[in-house]
């Protein structure tokens, strides 16, 4: 009986065990479920905020994309706009053109009625002198019309000469104030402003303290910059400005972005200095390409090869008689552009040949030679069309005009540089006195720079130190002095300073 009685209590726990076991394991099924859809519940959110993030993103490429491919069809329209205005004003020269045409066709039926009322005037008085040697003479018919003819013909040929000389005359008068009036209407048409080079570049600086760092210790600071870009800097009392001074636009240019980084840097010592030239040389020779682009894409011309660009907008650091190479080369292919326009010529040949034609310039004080010649094999070696070089080779009467276009180039040239203002042949001479100065001196070996400054009174010679000894040095000053005194003419006295400066470099591994 109690071994039925443990039977039935044990199993009895035996069933709790197996109830409260069952129960254990459904409580963690259970919560392992929940812990299971709070992780999917946190999946789904991040994956719907990942959704709406990438939404966000893509909207907003999209209104980039638009925004652009707005900004691009207003860019198409205004060269549309532009393209529609050309076409009117061709239209429009048509129209004048076509008017002209009818005008002069008019003025020729007025001539040839003219003409022939004459003749048949010439008829009616030669009837009538038929009856009269007819009546005087008793000729017969035949001898009378012989001597008839004759006379006739004496008096038509003075009669018709006369009238020819007439009309030539008349016809050399209108083309000659037509000719004047297309001139005129494109000198007036195209207005630019003439600024005159000058010889010095003003650099403000933010104190007058920054003067001493720019001079530097016993002057080596400013010594450093001067031979780096062969300008003169000139530090009086003016205060907080700074000149540069140089007959070269070019090195000054680079002279002054040189000093401004400097200024800006605040570090200035020769190092630096040098490190600071080499970028204002590389920074110049990007601005110049994008002064020849600039100068090509304002008159419409866009077929040029990059080393002719490149070589237009060197020409913006070079000038012709005190006027800028550039803006004349531009002024002239407008210039150039509306009297071919105007005369039915070829536009673009006319146009380009002008903004070519002083192209040589841009090299000629480095290989020396007429400008003309050395602009004709820059066109020709870089394939430039052959009316373009025949148009552009012409403007100084090197060689005959070639096409209705040469003569336009030759009279676009002589417009632009005549005009009152642009040019000074007394400022061209002081150039080429000082250009000719430094060439005296690099003719000499073992000479690496020579730079005139104080307005050509002195020329600073820097020498190789390893070529050119203190005993060679004194030498060279005296030969180049001597040289500058036979071949050159110039006023007071010329101040020749060799400069040798000897750098050791050596590194500690």
């Amino acid at each position: 009986m109690i071994e039925n009685v443990l039977i039935l209590k044990n199993l009895g726990f035996l069933i709790l065990g197996i109830a409260l076991g069952y129960w254990l394991r459904l409580l963690v099924a259970k919560r392992k479920r929940d812990n299971l859809e709070e992780k999917i519940k946190k999946i789904v959110s991040e994956a719907k905020q990942e959704a709406k993030n990438i939404l966000l993103e893509a909207k907003e490429k999209a209104t980039k994309i638009i925004e652009k491919a707005q900004e691009e069809e207003k860019e198409r329209k205004k060269q549309l706009l532009k393209i529609e205005e050309r076409l009117v004003k061709r239209e429009e020269i048509q129209e004048k053109r076509a008017i002209e045409i009818e005008k002069q066709k008019r003025i020729t039926e007025r001539k040839e009625k003219e003409i022939q009322k004459t003749k048949e005037e010439i008829e009616k008085i030669k009837a009538r002198i038929v009856e009269k040697l007819e009546e005087i003479a008793k000729m017969d018919r035949e001898k009378a019309k012989e001597e008839l003819m004759k006379i006739v013909e004496k008096n038509a040929k003075e009669d018709l000469l006369e009238s020819l000389k007439k009309l030539e005359k008349h016809r050399r008068e209108e083309l000659e104030k037509k000719a004047a009036e297309i001139v005129s209407e494109a000198i007036q048409r195209y207005t630019r402003s003439h600024i005159g080079e000058v010889t010095t570049s003003i650099v403000p600086l933010p104190s007058d303290e920054i003067k001493g760092k720019i001079i530097g210790k016993e002057g080596r600071n400013i010594r450093t910059f001067e031979k780096a870009t062969g300008v003169e800097v000139i530090i009086d009392e003016t205060p907080e400005v700074v000149i540069l001074s140089s007959f070269s636009p070019l090195r000054r240019e680079i002279a002054k972005l040189a000093l401004e980084k400097l200024i800006k840097d605040g570090r200035i010592q020769p190092a630096r200095i040098e490190e600071k030239v080499e970028e204002a040389k590389s920074e110049i020779s990007e601005k110049i390409k994008e002064l020849g682009e600039e100068a090509a894409y304002e008159l419409g011309i866009y077929d040029l090869p990059k080393e002719i660009i490149f070589l237009l907008g060197r020409l913006a650091y070079r000038t012709s008689f005190g006027q800028n190479v550039l803006l004349h080369s531009v002024e002239a292919a407008h210039l150039a552009e509306m009297m071919a326009a105007e005369l039915g010529l070829n536009v673009e040949v006319a146009k380009k040949a002008a903004l070519l034609h002083d192209i040589g310039k841009a090299i000629d004080y480095e290989i020396g030679g007429d400008h003309v010649e050395i602009g004709k094999k820059i066109l020709e070696k870089y394939k430039i069309e052959k009316e373009v070089i025949e148009a552009m080779q012409s403007h100084h009467e090197n060689y005959p005009f070639a096409s209705p276009e040469s003569y336009i180039v030759a009279a676009a040239d002589a417009a632009s540089a005549a005009r009152p203002g642009a040019r000074k042949e007394s400022l061209e001479k002081y150039l080429k006195r000082l250009e000719d100065l430094e060439n005296i001196a690099t003719s000499f070996e073992g000479v690496e720079k020579a730079y005139a400054i104080q307005a050509g009174r002195e020329i600073r010679v820097f020498v190789d130190a390893k070529e050119i000894d203190d005993l060679q040095a004194m030498k060279l000053a005296r030969e180049i002095a001597k040289k500058i005194e036979k071949e050159l003419k110039y006023p007071g006295e010329i101040k020749v300073n060799v400069i040798r400066e000897l750098r050791a470099t050596e590194y500690a591994r």
